[in-house]
């Protein structure tokens, strides 16, 4: 009787560049001594916290250098167990924290070399930006990048870099209508592993206009039969399309054994006794499809065992997704509190004994290359003081009762200088409230706070031409979408600069806006021209017609996305000589 194949398979997703810990706090139901998510061993550990009912202390969550060591730890138990070890990435290493705000896809590339990757798929924040950084990633990475539904086939030869010309890129392939996918040894069997990408890309992110996306269902049917056809009968799907996704594609398609996912952040498994949102077991099975999912930020790591009969149908499946934490407990935010003795000595036992749950200490290598290497910088922009605020500014997406953001128009204001000093004759700005995350305190701001909190998404800033009989669709169908039960919230509320107008919220839905004026440098205030062709700016997000911005898809086809960013429009803003004394005093902000 043939052996039967055996793997262990550790995955993550969604880790944004999350290299460091984050911290986080918990709500540990330490009363609940018969919950199932506890162990026998950690039973006694309960009864002793039990005493002190909830308790919410802090710990330090994940990172790179964590899910380093886990990894090497998981992966020399497989070589002892005789298991094929694969470590698997669902997508959506880009964006997040100031470390890409900084360093874009490079950290990530370096960082992620580290892990010894067999495969990652392409998620949506890879192409935030366009297709670019991608191709910079690509040629950085020692792994493959599975892409099986981009079409790749009409790239640009005019780019100079393509991302079609990579060895490790697999995508999506015209001839065969299939997605191209690797094999992967596991002793004597062969097992195929293809990637997928959300299919209407084109709606959430920026791809190049030459590599379309194409419908991932049809593209998974069709590659499994291949694969089949091909004589390998395992087969791993390594998804960036979102969990319900998954599970309607597990339903739909016969012959995939394994779902690596990523995109919606799920955590399975039950967390519930430690106050962290998780949603259903771990590997839950459609079809006989295993489907995982290991939430996001870097904070946890997934991991299966997966025994395979020489039909290749999956006869034992085991894992778990696992929070990685650090050895101290604290019971204060800037974890210094952090005292062992009694009561906080039960909460650490409990903690160590809980099954979802590992302590371990972080790899050295990549511990090393993430403070030495990157950290300087991002650490230096929490340094670096643009100014101090002498009253604090309000953030709001619907204008109140107190009134209006007091920072998004002056957002919308940084992108129209930016885009100016670029060359582009901007007569206006729009920017959604969404894209604005925070309120400031009074005090000192750092360029941290700017790029980090305030304008924390690398997304593009954009120009455009369109004619004035638009120009009030754009407003009318912004604030529809956020004010209208049916709309997808109130982020997309516009503030603007150098259009001026007045808001009658209870007015009849596109007719809302009232009194809509332009401003011309040498005339001043004018009534909008329905007939001009005017230039605006907005984040490459709106400008592809999302939350109600559709009226902007009228725009004309010389438009420009460009690789300033949010923040480094603002901060450009902040600091530039010619803007400076304006700006602060706009601000309230004195250097």
């Amino acid at each position: 009787m043939q052996k039967a194949t055996r793997i262990r398979v550790a995955h993550i997703n969604d880790t944004h560049s999350y290299f460091e810990p984050t911290t986080v706090q918990l709500s540990l139901n330490t009363n609940s001594s018969t919950n199932n998510a506890v162990t026998d061993v950690a039973k006694d550990a309960t009864n002793n916290a039990a005493k002190h009912a909830t308790v919410s202390p802090y710990v330090s969550v994940g990172g790179f250098a964590r899910i380093q060591t886990r990894a090497k730890q998981l992966r020399h138990q497989a070589d002892q167990q005789g298991r094929e070890f694969l470590f698997l990435h669902a997508g959506d290493c880009f964006q997040g924290t100031l470390y890409f705000s900084l360093f874009k896809g490079e950290a990530n590339s370096r960082l992620l070399n580290q892990f010894g990757l067999t495969a990652m798929t392409l998620g949506n924040h890879e192409l935030d930006m366009g297709n670019a950084p991608v191709a910079s990633f690509v040629n950085q990475i020692n792994f493959p990048l599975l892409c099986g539904n981009w079409d790749l086939s009409q790239e640009s030869a005019s780019k100079a870099v393509k991302i079609s010309d990579a060895e490790n890129v697999y995508p999506f392939q015209v001839q065969q209508q299939c997605a191209k996918w690797m094999q992967h040894q596991a002793g004597d069997e062969c097992i195929a592993i293809f990637g997928l990408s959300i299919d209407k890309m084109v709606d959430i992110a920026n791809p190049d206009i030459d590599t379309p996306f194409v419908n991932a269902l049809q593209t998974a049917k069709n590659t499994v039969q291949q694969i089949q056809a091909s004589g390998i009968n395992k087969v791993i799907l390594l998804s960036h399309l979102g969990y319900e996704a998954d599970l309607a594609l597990a339903k739909a398609v016969d012959g995939i054994s394994l779902i690596v996912g990523g995109h919606s952040h799920v955590l399975q498994g039950d967390f519930s006794d430690l106050g962290i949102a998780s949603k259903d077991t771990y590997g839950r099975c459609v079809n006989d499809t295993y489907i995982v999912q290991a939430g996001m930020h870097a904070q946890s790591l997934g991991h299966c065992d997966i025994d395979f009969d020489e039909s290749g149908k999956v006869v034992a499946f085991n894992g778990r997704n696992e929070l990685l934490i650090g050895r101290r407990v604290c019971f204060d935010a800037t974890m210094s509190n952090c005292d062992c003795e009694g009561e906080y000595q039960d909460v650490f036992d409990y903690l160590t004994a809980h099954p979802n749950v590992v302590r371990c200490k972080k790899d050295e290598q990549v511990n090393r290359l993430i403070t030495n290497t990157y950290k300087p910088e991002v650490f230096a922009l929490q340094r670096s003081i643009v100014g101090h605020l002498q009253s604090p500014l309000r953030h709001i997406r619907v204008p109140d009762e107190k009134g209006a953001s007091e920072i998004c128009s002056l957002v919308a204001e940084s992108f129209y200088h930016a885009m100016r000093y670029r060359g582009h004759d901007i007569d206006f700005a729009i920017h959604n409230a969404g894209g604005v995350r925070c309120s400031l305190n009074a005090g000192p701001v750092s360029k941290a706070d700017i790029a980090g909190r305030l304008l924390p998404f690398a997304v593009p800033i954009g120009v455009y031409s369109i004619q004035g009989c638009y120009i009030k669709g754009i407003l009318e169908g912004a604030i529809d979408n956020a004010i209208d039960a049916n709309g997808t919230g109130s982020g997309s509320y516009p503030y603007c600069y150098q259009l001026d107008y007045q808001v009658v919220l209870d007015a009849p839905k596109g007719d809302r806006v009232k009194n809509l004026r332009i401003y011309d440098d040498i005339r001043g205030w004018m009534p909008l021209n329905e007939q001009q062709i005017y230039w605006g700016t907005s984040s490459a997000y709106s400008m592809k017609g999302k939350e109600g911005y559709s009226a902007i898809l009228n725009c004309r086809d010389d438009w420009v996305v460009t690789e300033m960013s949010m923040a480094d429009c603002f901060l450009e803003f902040v600091s530039r000589d010619e803007l400076r004394i304006e700006t602060q005093a706009k601000l309230g902000l004195i250097t």
